[in-house]
């Protein structure tokens, strides 16, 4: 089971990576201007209208919850580059460098979800997607209270281990939606 796992897995990050250098084409790194907490705000825009859609079971703009579950994978593999970056002043990256940065958190991801699916022995292809989604939503809540401590926990993890979750749970969440890489065109 865990190769289809990774399979399935990386078929979908495949697809959110070309999204996500097709932007990077488009708009360049616009995104180094953000402070971890705008970005993750921006991640919590994301995970708010998928849960009210799927609480509405309407939508009125035509993105529908997995364009918000790809932006999640995405916005969150950007806080892990801004991590990365802290003390960097240049806003510009380019391109390949952008590309080679998002493969290397996507591989320490997929370490994690090689672990993680070990140990809770797949507990997710039995999830809802708005399980899924109130996982993620919480974790955001958890990363807020941290930043909002200025980084400092007495027992939990840092944020950054909530970036990696949410990136494993949005992908999760895009398997089950059959999210395929063919939609990134």
């Amino acid at each position: 089971m865990i190769n289809q796992t990774l399979s399935e897995y990386k078929r979908v990050i495949s697809a959110c990576h070309g999204i996500f250098l097709k932007k990077t084409i488009d708009y360049g790194t616009a995104w180094r201007i953000l402070r971890l907490p705008s970005i993750t705000d921006q991640i919590f825009i994301k995970a708010q209208r998928i849960r009210s859609i799927q609480e509405k079971g309407v939508q009125k703009i035509a993105e529908d919850i997995t364009s918000e579950f790809v932006g999640i994978v995405n916005y969150c593999v950007i806080a892990l580059m801004q991590m990365d970056l802290t003390g960097h002043t240049e806003l510009e990256i380019p391109a390949p460098q952008v590309a080679e940065q998002y493969n290397a958190h996507i591989d320490k991801n997929i370490e994690l979800l090689l672990a993680k699916n070990h140990d809770y022995g797949e507990a997710w292809r039995d999830m809802r997607v708005s399980s899924i989604t109130d996982i993620i939503l919480m974790k955001l809540y958890r990363t807020k209270q941290i930043e909002d401590n200025q980084g400092h926990t007495l027992i939990s993890e840092g944020v950054e281990a909530n970036y990696r979750d949410m990136i494993n749970y949005a992908v999760f969440a895009l398997i089950k939606l059959n999210f395929a890489a063919d939609e990134s065109n």
